[in-house]
């Protein structure tokens, strides 16, 4: 049984809580304010999963306990993620799991953070949960059956009038680190889930690393925000592969989409094709367009998340 503890008492915290606890884990949430703890404890956990689990242990920051735990989780605004992390990795945890994005743009600190987990040989690992999940794998298996990558485009699409939705104390942009994109918000920050599945699909093909970005940024700027609600990638690999991101927080309905374009066929993966399931579609030379269907809960993607740590610490 594994010792996690969880930096933040907001929705990723709960989210990796429950997923802790599903897999039978103790679990510690510590938070800096008492009342995210009171409202995890009151109203967003057992409002999520139906009752509140009074095996999980609620403390402010301060009166947490130090050591002990095999995998610490920050789960906090971008800009407090390195300062924690680093000072997660002096507990001597087998693992730390940050959440996306890692840090803001401007990186301060980051070398630090891949210099001690070097140094230290703790496992690190980003919240970037789509490419662990059964319907990115199949996609990936899918496009290794092509015979030349021609392309590979991922779409995060999403208004995020649904994020404030499913957080009531958030009124709107302004009220978090999300109406921010010095702080890692905007659509380059709370969606780059697109970039990092680009990433995933690129080097499971064999295409290597990005190794040139273009890049163009519609912003939003006003005396109560600054950030960008769209955000256009062009990137190109090592392997010469080139390809696009699209991430923004203005499509409704959304579309969070990735396709691998071979030569003589496609593989393409639709997150949400209706609730609870993912589709992937695919062809290859000479045969019929197939496609398969995987049902999941949200629940499921921080599970599946939790097991692949567990299999890498294991």
């Amino acid at each position: 049984m594994y010792n996690v503890k969880i930096f933040g008492a907001g929705s990723i915290g709960n989210h990796l809580a429950h997923a802790s606890r599903s897999l039978g884990w103790n679990v510690t949430i510590c938070d800096v304010d008492q009342a995210a703890l009171d409202r995890t404890k009151q109203t967003i956990y057992p409002t999520r999963y139906g009752k509140w689990d009074e095996a999980i242990t609620l403390s402010l920051v301060k009166n947490a306990p130090r050591g002990g735990f095999d995998l610490i989780v920050v789960g906090t605004p971008p800009d407090s993620h390195l300062p924690l992390a680093l000072a997660a990795l002096e507990e001597k945890p087998k693992a730390i799991l940050v959440e996306k994005p890692l840090c803001p743009p401007n990186l301060e600190q980051a070398q630090k953070l891949h210099n001690m987990v070097t140094e230290t040989g703790t496992f690190a690992f980003v919240g970037y949960d789509h490419v662990v999940g059964k319907a990115a794998q199949e996609t990936l298996q899918a496009g290794r059956q092509l015979s030349t990558i021609e392309t590979i485009d991922v779409e995060f699409r999403e208004h995020w009038g649904g994020i404030f939705a499913a957080h009531s104390w958030l009124q709107g942009p302004q009220d978090s680190y999300l109406g921010f994109w010095k702080r890692g918000g905007g659509a380059s920050g709370e969606h780059s889930h697109a970039i990092n599945l680009w990433q995933f699909l690129s080097g499971g093909l064999g295409k290597g690393r990005i190794t040139e970005v273009s890049a163009t940024l519609d912003y939003v700027q006003t005396d109560m925000v600054e950030y960008d609600k769209l955000c256009l990638l062009t990137l190109r690999t090592e392997a010469g592969l080139i390809g696009r991101v699209v991430q923004d927080v203005i499509t409704s309905p959304s579309r969070k989409w990735a396709r691998i374009q071979g030569d003589d066929g496609f593989a393409e993966l639709t997150i949400g094709h209706q609730p609870g399931l993912d589709r992937v579609d695919w062809k290859t030379a000479g045969g019929d367009t197939q496609f398969s269907t995987i049902q999941k809960t949200r629940p499921d993607d921080f599970i599946w998340e939790l097991q692949h740590i567990e299999a890498v610490m294991t």
